[in-house]
């Protein structure tokens, strides 16, 4: 029997304020099999009864050591074998909150807010060895014979067609050769832009607008939001989607349909 996975990502830029937007009324009407978050802003101390509990699902939360910074969460219809906070590996890829790990019996399923690399050269440093160890992380579990799905905010666009502005930010942090280069080592590591798989030539895909300056609404926007999956789950690949009708962050959803 084949089951089918809605899988959905979503950088709600604060996970409270986006409550107050309509977040409910979006889950409870698409009902995700896993929904992971990202930059959910919240500490372990503020989590109430109401926001962890949903009818039929688990919760699982991660959060930075740093109050009202950075965070990640995810919602799981399907019990997972094992839970794991971070990668273990070094405390400064840790101690920001933004990576869960939940393995289940098809795949291991990776929710991840990768850092922003535009503060400073320290932090693109930051942000690089980040991308490492995360590929390290999982590569360790495809050695053990586990497929992998990743998904969240990247904060990079890999190629021209995914900002609507290319030219114009290829010295800002997001496009940068160097940060480009890092995806296609990820692809050359054998895993899927499971967006570009199903629509490679479609232009104007965009999940990240800048608030400030009314981009939305004029569609100048970045794809900087993925599910990755490593290439053995290529021929299981539905449908991989954007959903920028859905309002209440500078982010919208992504998903991916997998059947198994």
């Amino acid at each position: 029997m084949t089951a089918v996975w809605n899988l959905y990502s979503w950088n709600v830029n604060g996970i409270r304020a986006a409550i107050t937007k309509g977040f409910w009324e979006w889950f409870d009407a698409t009902q995700p099999d896993i929904l992971a978050l990202q930059e959910t802003k919240i500490s372990a101390d503020q989590l109430t009864f109401d926001l962890i509990t949903r009818e039929g699902y688990k919760s699982y939360w991660n959060h930075a050591d740093k109050r009202g910074y950075s965070g990640v969460a995810v919602f799981t219809k399907h019990e997972p074998l094992k839970v794991e906070y971070g990668f273990g590996m070094d405390p400064k890829f840790d101690n920001e909150g933004r990576s869960l790990m939940l393995e289940f019996e098809d795949f291991v399923f990776y929710g991840i807010y990768f850092p922003n690399g535009q503060r400073d050269d320290e932090r693109l440093n930051y942000k690089l060895a980040f991308y490492d160890a995360w590929l390290e992380h999982a590569q360790a579990q495809r050695a053990k014979g586990k497929a992998v799905v990743v998904c969240g905010d990247v904060n990079t666009a890999h190629f021209p067609i995914d900002l609507a502005r290319p030219k114009a930010n290829e010295k800002v942090s997001g496009f940068l050769p160097i940060e480009r280069a890092w995806m296609d080592k990820l692809v050359a590591h054998g895993y899927t832009d499971t967006f570009r798989h199903k629509y490679p030539d479609k232009p104007d895909q965009y999940s990240w607008w800048n608030m400030r300056s009314a981009a939305r609404e004029r569609n100048v926007g970045w794809r900087i939001d993925y599910f990755f999956t490593s290439d053995e789950l290529k021929g299981h690949i539905v449908d991989a989607a954007i959903h920028p009708n859905v309002m209440g962050s500078d982010h919208c959803p992504v998903s991916l349909t997998l059947a198994m």
